[in-house]
């Protein structure tokens, strides 16, 4: 059976910043991690931000996938929002290393990209401009960015209601509570 070597990359490098928790992740630490040569890894990527930019979209790929065969688009926000929960270990320490700058600006073009995917498939904002669509959209992205970077345990506690209200609002907005 053939060993995907990109993936066993992937696999070393993820090693290294969870379990060894290097502080700057290097060619050499991975190429040592999977036993190849310094070559074999350039073969594969052209450097560190390169592979963290794989990493993160296999596993973005993967996830839309699962995500498409559920029922509803709220089903299907709940899932990615588990999916980032249960990556927000490896994205953190990933911004601990001297690649933080790289991974941010990755991950923001990323969730956009993933909202404007959503929207194009469900019908969203079709009656909005193109300049109204990317405003709306970078707002969403952004906004799940600051509630995953703040994220507590007592947010995982109540998953289910943030997705339903984040839903809410980028599907059909929600307007103040009249006084009664």
């Amino acid at each position: 059976m053939p060993v995907d070597m990109k993936e066993t990359i992937a696999e070393s490098a993820k090693t290294l910043l969870t379990q060894r928790r290097v502080k700057k992740l290097t060619v050499k630490d991975i190429v040592e991690e999977c036993h190849i040569t310094r070559q074999a890894f350039y073969y594969h990527f052209e450097d560190i931000p390169a592979l963290l930019r794989w990493m993160i979209q296999r596993d973005t790929q993967r996830n839309l996938e699962q995500a498409q065969t559920l029922e509803d688009g709220e089903a299907r926000l709940r899932y990615l929002f588990v999916m980032a929960i249960n990556a927000l270990p490896y994205v953190k320490k990933g911004l601990n290393t001297s690649y933080r700058e790289e991974i941010e600006r990755f991950l923001d073009q990323h969730l956009q990209r993933l909202f404007e995917q959503a929207c194009d498939e469900e019908g969203f904002y079709q009656n909005c401009t193109r300049l109204e669509t990317n405003l709306i959209l970078r707002y969403h992205s952004q906004a799940i960015l600051g509630l995953l970077r703040s994220w507590t345990d007592h947010d995982t506690k109540n998953l289910d209601q943030i997705v339903h209200i984040v839903f809410r609002l980028v599907t059909e907005g929600i307007s103040p509570r009249e006084k009664e």
